[in-house]
């Protein structure tokens, strides 16, 4: 607020109003984004050169290489020729990583983990992007730079700041989901090697006969879950902040190789389409029981870098990389993806950055019309042209790898999400029928822990979040946090209500 109490009007960096803050300019309600939504655009390519020179999320992590084997025959569902064939094996490296943390932080803070895959396929690198858990804390990407913002650090202290961090979660309802998994033991993985690997978004195959398929991936680790307490994890960011990295390397060092089982879950469009949660929202999943898992394949990796800086450090991986037989969704957190990733590559790295031997395609040399900028270390194209149409025999488009043409619809406008089932009912299934007590126990202990830290207004408006996915679950954070739980259980009355004013 101004020095008077009135609200400033928000703008871009060049003094012009915003209308929206909180929803991308999208073809109908269920997207896709549109690029004419100049403030995303403005705010994404912001974000991603607000740090250097490391990464702005992601930026501690591990990795090495390996290889994918296919062991089921999914060609059906799929032309993507790395999965043509069972038994077929298509090189890889894999990065994993904590979010939030800069590249000197422990390997034990509570934080999502990446979980990056980059495949050397015949038809060019395919990259899969994806975290430990499989859903996230917003659906739209005008709010990922602010989301992003309260997990770093406070801009005039330089620390941690947990009224930040509860202050946008609490004012957030959809995070609910992610929080309740991030503030679970599974927050905090004993090891890179015992933990899962989840697209979280939806993706599309399509196959030979253009019939496409809707998608998510499950990368099942073979050597079992394991997690920290906060006790554990305490110890151990004290007393060894890169053990993740290390157990990595050593693990593979000593031969054993570490191994994740790939499975997806895929569903037909047809159900898709009055299916009862948005397939296309990251902060829920898709229930087994509805979509139960199919095996697809097996990663292995049985190769340690060389050299840090020169593969995990200058590795790029970019959901935009998609080979034929595999495609985006209208996600609109996907969308923003396909876009914002090769542009800080392109910043952190440069513009050649694709040139690199980690990120450059092994099977499938580059011929493309893309010249000159700073690093360009091979022939430049040669005396070849630099331009399409030519008539001088450059590479042309070979239209078999084109998409299939999908239908989209609806106003140009920021949409807000209206899908019937609200934010609370999956992060309530998951506090009731997944967790057992020891889990709950632990739950409420480790948000107490934190949120503690926070104003007490704020531990009011989050602790009313946790009363609306289950009253048990407000009630306990409250008794922990020493908040009245009248107070509470009004705060969510009063919020119930004006979700549903605002619906009607």
């Amino acid at each position: 607020m101004s020095e008077k109490g009135k609200k400033s009007r928000l703008t871009s960096a060049f003094g012009i109003p915003v209308g929206d803050d909180q929803n991308s300019l999208t073809a109908g309600e269920r997207g896709p984004v549109l690029m004419q939504d100049v403030h995303l655009l403005e705010k994404l390519t912001h974000f991603d050169r607000e740090r250097i020179p490391e990464r702005v999320v992601h930026a501690k992590g591990a990795g090495a290489g390996g290889y994918f084997e296919v062991t089921a025959d999914v060609t059906r569902y799929t032309k993507a020729k790395f999965l043509s064939k069972v038994g077929k094996r298509t090189e890889v490296f894999a990065r994993f990583s904590t979010v939030g943390g800069e590249k000197g932080s422990a390997d034990a803070e509570r934080d999502p983990r990446g979980f990056a895959v980059k495949f050397y396929t015949e038809e060019g690198n395919y990259d899969f992007v994806g975290n430990n858990t499989p859903v996230f804390f917003i659906r739209d990407p005008l709010k990922f730079a602010d989301f992003i913002h309260t997990q770093k650090r406070n801009p005039a202290t330089n620390c941690k700041d947990p009224d930040m961090f509860w202050d946008f979660l609490s004012l957030t309802p959809e995070s609910i989901h992610q929080v309740t998994i991030l503030f679970s033991d599974r927050g905090i993985p004993a090891t890179y090697r015992h933990m899962n690997g989840y697209s979280s978004h939806t993706f599309k195959w399509y196959n030979e006969k253009g019939e496409h398929f809707w998608v998510q991936y499950h990368f099942k680790t073979d050597q079992g879950i394991k997690n920290l307490t906060r006790q554990e994890a305490e110890v151990l960011r004290a007393k060894d902040p890169d053990h993740a990295t290390r157990d990595l390397h050593e693990a593979i060092k000593r031969g054993d190789y570490p191994s994740w089982t790939l499975k997806m879950q895929i569903m037909t469009p047809e159900k898709a389409k009055d299916y009862r949660f948005d397939i296309f929202d990251i902060t829920k999943v898709w229930p087994h029981a509805d979509f139960p898992l199919i095996e697809v394949g097996k990663l292995v990796l049985d190769r340690n870098p060389e050299n840090y800086f020169t593969e995990v450090e200058q590795v790029a991986f970019c959901p935009g990389n998609l080979v034929p037989g595999i495609a985006a969704s209208p996600d609109k957190m996907l969308q923003a993806r396909l876009f914002s990733y090769h542009d800080t590559h392109v910043h952190r790295l440069g513009p050649n950055y694709h040139l690199l031997p980690v990120n450059a395609p092994k099977n499938a040399p580059e011929k493309s019309y893309q010249r000159d900028g700073f690093m360009r270390s091979d022939a430049n194209g040669g005396a070849g042209p630099n331009y399409w149409p030519n008539s001088f025999n450059g590479p042309e488009p070979d239209i078999s790898s084109r998409e299939p043409p999908f239908e989209t619809s609806g106003k140009a406008d920021h949409h807000p999400f209206t899908h019937p089932n609200d934010d609370f009912v999956q992060a309530g299934n998951l506090y009731r029928d997944v967790m057992t007590d020891r889990d709950r126990e632990n739950l409420i202990g480790n948000i107490v822990g934190h949120l503690g830290g926070a104003q007490k207004r704020i531990q009011l408006r989050q602790t009313a979040l946790f009363f609306k996915v289950d009253p048990d679950y407000g009630h306990r954070v409250a008794k922990g946090l020493k908040l009245d739980v009248k107070e509470v259980e009004k705060l969510a009355k009063m919020a119930q209500r004006d979700r549903v004013k605002a619906t009607s």
